[in-house]
């Protein structure tokens, strides 16, 4: 699990406006930590492609269809950033970002945290 890779989570159980269900999500933790085997949780950025956040915001980052392996146009999700245990993740990495996308992620969460 390498920091800017793609892959489907399980984000439940899950209240109020928080992402949940089967989607897809960056991981944005250190590869340090993801790397050691006795560090059993991971941070992510979840992706939607619900079409009130298909739109610009100093938060998002904008996704095409097929961009990065991903199957419908979406966005992560800078403002849901969230730290899960690695039970769930599913399966294989979907896809991985390419620096300057990675680049986009890194400015939303830095505007979402006031870094």
């Amino acid at each position: 699990m390498v920091r800017g890779e793609i892959y489907f989570m399980d984000l439940t159980p899950r209240s109020g406006s928080e992402q949940m269900g089967r989607r897809p999500g960056i991981v944005v933790s250190h590869n340090a930590f993801s790397e050691n085997a006795r560090w059993r949780s991971v941070t992510i950025v979840p992706i939607t492609s619900a079409k009130r956040w298909q739109m610009p915001s100093p938060t998002t980052v904008l996704f095409a269809k097929g961009e990065c392996n991903l199957p419908k146009a979406c966005s992560a999700l800078a403002h849901q950033v969230t730290t899960l245990d690695k039970s769930k993740i599913i399966g294989p990495a979907v896809g991985r970002l390419t620096s300057s996308k990675m680049a986009e992620v890194e400015t939303a969460l830095r505007n979402y945290l006031m870094l």
